[in-house]
């Protein structure tokens, strides 16, 4: 897909400040997964909205200090910029409770939106930002494009459905899971299976997509690639919190895969990847190639 030039995305859904107990950070999982996707050397447009507020404006000033498109990101007079407040266990594990109606709830496509969506190679977006409907049916517009589409499993209770899971999972042509996600969804689609391996290629069957990921948090991933499963076992590391560590994850498998490099190579970088990222605080740390490289030699060694 490659083709040698710059990869284009679009990331389309929810832009909030997570709070916690002492501070608050910028994220949302497409946002999140669009910032790493920029450290990686694509093109990346954010399509989403906030408030017409203090808040609203920090995160658009940040995400275009941090070189993103941000006229995709329209204002809400009639809605805040969302909140999430995050509780941390004692294990770093983050639990969320996530403000509604928030201006994100709400995003209705600007004409820079839809350019931005018909020109992309590859679309992200998420089950949360479904949980309006008013989101969901600018979504529905977006999915008509002909971009490589990468739907993000993100089930918050209680935002969401079966129902429209499927639907969303069928409109897709890469999904990602984290292992309670997949488990829960294929036995509501009534899957007969236990195992990760069987469940993937069970819901493959189901929707026609052959292309997916599970992670396994410490535990490391899974990849359903051209038919073939991949399996990385992890990279140990101290863990400071698990926000976002998903959200980069993923924005690396899908950069590296999107970019032509091995279905091995790319699954290893991307456990990598967001094993430094739960090694630090907050969704987006700054993370250099050595550290990553060292990281996967270690585990060689």
């Amino acid at each position: 897909m490659n083709n040698g030039k710059t990869l284009k995305a679009v990331a389309y859904g929810e832009v909030l400040w997570d709070v916690f107990a002492n501070e608050k950070k910028i994220g949302g999982a497409p946002l999140n997964v669009a910032l790493r996707m920029k450290t990686l050397g694509c093109e990346v447009a954010m399509i989403s909205c906030v408030g017409n507020d203090e808040d609203g404006e920090a995160i658009i000033n940040q995400v275009k200090n941090l070189g993103l498109e941000t006229d995709s990101i329209v204002k809400s007079e009639d809605f805040p910029t969302g909140l999430v407040s995050v509780t941390l266990n004692e294990r770093g594990s983050a639990s969320y409770e996530i403000s509604y109606p928030s201006a994100w709830d709400k995003i209705e496509l600007n004409d820079l939106a839809r350019k931005l969506a018909i020109d992309a190679d590859v679309l992200i977006y998420g089950s949360l930002v479904c949980r309006d409907k008013v989101s969901r049916e600018s979504l529905e517009e977006l999915l008509k494009t002909k971009a490589y589409k990468v739907f993000d499993v993100n089930l918050r209770k209680p935002h969401y459905s079966y129902e429209i899971l499927e639907q969303l999972m069928h409109c897709a042509d890469f999904i990602k899971f984290n292992d309670e996600e997949l488990l829960e969804i294929a036995a509501a689609m009534q899957s007969p299976f236990t195992s990760l391996e069987d469940n993937m290629q069970f819901i493959s069957e189901r929707t026609k997509v052959n292309a997916m990921c599970v992670t396994k948090g410490k535990h490391g991933a899974l990849l359903m690639w051209e038919g073939k499963l991949y399996e990385n076992g992890g990279y140990p590391v101290e863990v400071v919190d698990t926000v976002g560590a998903g959200d980069s994850f993923l924005a690396t498998l899908i950069t590296s895969l999107l970019m032509d490099k091995l279905p091995q190579r790319s699954l290893d970088l991307a456990c990598a990847v967001g094993a430094l990222v739960a090694a630090a605080p907050g969704a987006n740390p700054e993370i250099s190639n050595s550290r990553i490289e060292n990281i996967m030699l270690k585990i060689k060694a």
